[in-house]
């Protein structure tokens, strides 16, 4: 579970994998392949017991700069070359004809098993995710940054939901995610007015939990995944779905929920060490199962 492929760097040590979004020449943008990888390396973690968080990053200086719409729509012709290239505009010039363009009705077709599957799964997947935002964290950028369970942010980074400005509207699940996290007035202003957010408004609203001068980033996360790498495993990820159903349950399923999650969690080892460095007034050590 380590290695480059495309635009995504991965790593694992020490029950930390680690995720880095590595196209810093456009900002760290998303391409298919990357959203496919990205999906694949998350739903192998959640089934691999030696991955204790996750953490999501970016190379330079930019966490991501949203989806890869350019090279999408920028099929090849027939003789293997591209036929648009992303212009410093953001539209497609062509080098040896018109861009072929997907047929109508690909994106509903493609969301479901692209950004569409990533964001719930990020919010899903029963470990921990920790996202380390600096420059700009836009689209889809954005969401990830929104879903992860913890997110650092410097703060002079800039956060963009850039749909209405573009012309079209939003995607990875943003409408739902924004006013939950920061209220309908303030969603509404990001998503209709494509306001532009600091990171340090960014803490002050609740969309992140806090931002940190750019020299301080890289330690602040750090500490916080040193401390989830040495936490209760399942009753963490156990924690995490509660709140995720939570989000959407009555009372009632909800407390049925609670004592599933109660049952699980105290049928574990690290329970067991939590009662005993309780009894001996030590510190527990906590090997995340």
């Amino acid at each position: 579970m380590s290695g480059t492929s495309g635009g995504l760097v991965v790593s694992a040590e020490g029950g930390v994998l680690r995720l880095r979004l590595n196209r810093p020449d456009k900002r760290n943008a998303i391409d298919d392949a990357m959203m496919r990888q990205l999906i694949d390396e998350i739903e192998a973690a959640g089934q691999d017991e030696s991955v204790r968080v996750i953490v999501l990053s970016g190379a330079g200086d930019h966490f991501c700069g949203g989806a890869d719409i350019i090279a999408r729509n920028a099929k090849p012709s027939a003789n293997g070359s591209t036929s648009g290239s992303a212009s410093a505009n953001g539209s497609a010039s062509g080098n040896g004809g018109a861009v072929v363009r997907p047929r109508a009705g690909s994106i509903q077709r493609r969301l479901p098993t692209t950004a569409h599957r990533l964001i719930p799964l990020v919010q899903t997947v029963q470990t921990p995710v920790v996202c380390a935002v600096r420059g700009w964290a836009a689209g889809i950028g954005l969401a990830l940054a929104v879903a992860a369970d913890i997110t650092v942010t410097t703060a002079d980074a800039t956060f963009w939901a850039p749909f209405a400005d573009r012309g079209f509207t939003p995607d990875s699940g943003l409408s739902w995610l924004l006013q939950r996290r920061v209220g309908e007035v303030r969603a509404r202003r990001m998503l209709l007015l494509g306001e532009k957010v600091t990171g340090a408004d960014a803490a002050q609203w609740g969309l992140v939990d806090r931002a940190v001068p750019a020299t301080d980033l890289d330690g602040a996360v750090e500490e916080i995944v040193a401390e989830l790498a040495g936490a209760a495993t399942v009753a963490v990820g156990l924690t995490k779905w509660l709140l995720a159903a939570g989000a959407t349950a009555e009372l009632d399923d909800q407390l049925r929920n609670e004592a599933f999650a109660l049952e699980l969690s105290s049928r574990s080892e690290d329970f067991r060490e939590g009662l005993g460095a309780f009894r001996e007034k030590r510190r527990p050590r906590f090997s995340g199962r």
